[in-house]
């Protein structure tokens, strides 16, 4: 799908936290990762304990240079992830996390 008709979507009755991420990783793809992080910011207003919308919030803050933000929103979507019993994002935020701690 494209962005126009994700954004079409918003606001409607399909709209929700998935909706949000299929967004956000399209704009990502784009290259508008400010736009991606607002989206991000929506998927967890929806549902904070959806790992994977931390996961990309991570990505998304990194890509706009914000380290501290990327940082800390992988380690709140690991204490998701573990809320959840979501062990392959708890294992690959912690990944990003350690390389990120290594710059």
């Amino acid at each position: 799908m494209n962005i126009d008709s994700l954004r079409a979507q918003c606001g409607g009755p399909r709209d929700g936290a998935l909706l949000r991420l299929t967004l956000s990783n399209a704009l990502l793809d784009a290259g508008d990762a400010a736009a991606a992080v607002v989206e991000l910011r929506q998927a967890l207003a929806f549902d904070p304990a959806y790992s994977a919308a931390w996961k990309g919030l991570g990505k998304a803050l990194l890509a706009t240079a914000d380290e501290a933000g990327a940082a800390d929103a992988w380690q709140r979507g690991i204490d998701a992830a573990r809320q959840r019993g979501d062990k392959q994002a708890e294992k690959e935020m912690a990944v990003f996390l350690r390389r990120l701690e290594k710059t």
